[in-house]
């Protein structure tokens, strides 16, 4: 990309020069869009500092939109999930128009069966029996089959026994207005009753830290909840969005990577009661193994935390997301405490939550104070007696090759005598 972007200021300069020495312009090729976003004032610059794209975002939505979805019939399968993730504007409008539509349509037939009867010819005569009583018109139709659907029977307008066809769509009305209840009721409940909204109480620090914690380099956020009601069993996981490339030559995109945040001994189990630093041990299996401070900010990666659980007076799971990358990575930063001991209780100071203060870390990475350790160790136990063993080994090895040497030169002055006595 670099130097594709080179290329690009190389061919403005010529441009430029072009234009100051003829009125013929010579114009830049097009370049695609990532370049056209990504074209630097200062090439050295751009090329040392670049932009990230967030794969989530701060608030927990996913920075990804499907393009060119071609079974879009998969949507109409599922419509009830379709219809509960569409916004509210679009889902209200929806469940206006499903009433208004079978309605409507109920009343045109109401109106046809009345029509065909005769109905129409002998209103107000008192001898003929019609199939529905006070029923003069299509408007009048349209509120029996309002009153029919939703149970509210006025009692002006009625249905009699002379009329089958009116009996037999009774009944389909009937049934299918509960359908339509049932569909429509329940969708509008599971939209309201969605636990998003309690998701926007579940809180992330606004950056890591990379610091010491007993003796080991951990990378640390912390996460609180700012309800009285809790998440019931709560888990937080975490993982890293990075690029990279296979020994095979295979580019992979966003590749995911999971961070042990305490799978193994079960640190990934949290009581949110008041806020919980999420520790994760810079180790030999993470990712962040060979990653130093001076390194750090010339990676582009990302790294997604995922805090899910039950909403305790619910009993729905809710689920709260964000993100980090590196320049939301502070090495050599603790988290300021926020809880306190009072009178019989304790509270959190949520005003800290976010803050953080400088600490004595190391800028090596792990793998770094690693090996320096183990440098560290190894004159007191190794020095000594393994150069020992090594001098042996070496003066067994010079003795063999003598051994050799001289059995060589025995063999070539016994040869020598046989020649002569023969």
């Amino acid at each position: 990309v670099c130097l594709f972007l080179m290329a690009a200021n190389v061919l403005e300069e010529d441009s430029m020069e072009q234009d100051i020495e003829s009125p013929v312009t010579i114009h830049q090729p097009k370049l695609p869009k990532q370049a056209r976003e990504d074209l630097p004032k200062n090439i050295n610059k751009e090329c040392a500092k670049r932009k990230i794209q967030r794969y989530v975002r701060k608030d927990g939505k996913c920075n990804v939109h499907h393009g060119n979805v071609r079974e879009t019939y998969r949507y109409l399968t599922d419509i009830f999930t379709t219809l509960v993730d569409l916004k509210w504007r679009f889902n209200l409008l929806i469940f206006v128009m499903v009433y208004t539509v079978t309605w409507l349509f109920f009343g045109m037939i109401w109106w046809l069966i009345a029509y065909m009867r005769g109905d129409m010819d002998h209103i107000g005569d008192n001898t003929w029996t019609p199939c529905v009583s006070n029923l003069n018109g299509f408007v009048s139709a349209f509120l029996f089959s309002i009153e029919t659907e939703t149970t509210i029977g006025y009692g002006y307008r009625v249905i009699t026994d002379k009329c089958p066809e009116g009996i037999i769509l009774l009944l389909v009305q009937s049934v299918l207005g509960s359908i339509v209840n049932a569909f429509m009721v329940g969708c509008m409940f599971v939209k309201i009753s969605q636990p998003k909204k309690r998701a926007e109480t579940l809180v992330f620090s606004t950056n890591a830290v990379i610091s010491m914690r007993d003796g080991k380099l951990c990378l640390m956020f912390r996460v609180g909840d700012l309800r009285n009601s809790h998440i019931v069993e709560a888990s937080i996981r975490a993982k890293l969005i990075k690029s990279k490339q296979t020994k095979e030559g295979e580019f992979i995109p966003l590749n995911q990577t999971d961070i042990n945040v305490g799978y193994y001994t079960g640190d990934d189990r949290l009581f949110l009661v008041s806020p919980l630093i999420i520790s994760h041990e810079i180790n030999q299996q993470s990712p962040f193994w060979e990653i130093s401070k001076a390194q750090l900010p010339k990676e582009e990666l990302e790294i997604v935390v995922i805090l899910e659980g039950m909403v305790e007076a619910t009993g729905m799971t809710c689920q709260a997301r964000s993100s980090y990358i590196t320049s939301e990575i502070l090495w050599g930063y603790r988290f300021t405490p926020v809880l306190t001991l009072e009178d019989g209780f304790y509270e959190v100071d949520y005003n800290s939550f976010h803050e953080t203060y400088e600490t004595n870390t190391p800028v090596y990475s792990a793998k770094e104070l690693a090996e320096m350790a183990s440098r560290a160790e190894l004159p007191l136990t190794w020095s000594v007696s393994s150069k020992l063993d090594q001098h042996a080994e070496l003066e067994t090895e010079e003795e063999e090759k003598n051994q050799e040497d001289q059995n060589e030169r025995n063999g070539d002055v016994a040869n020598l005598e046989n020649e002569s006595k023969v």
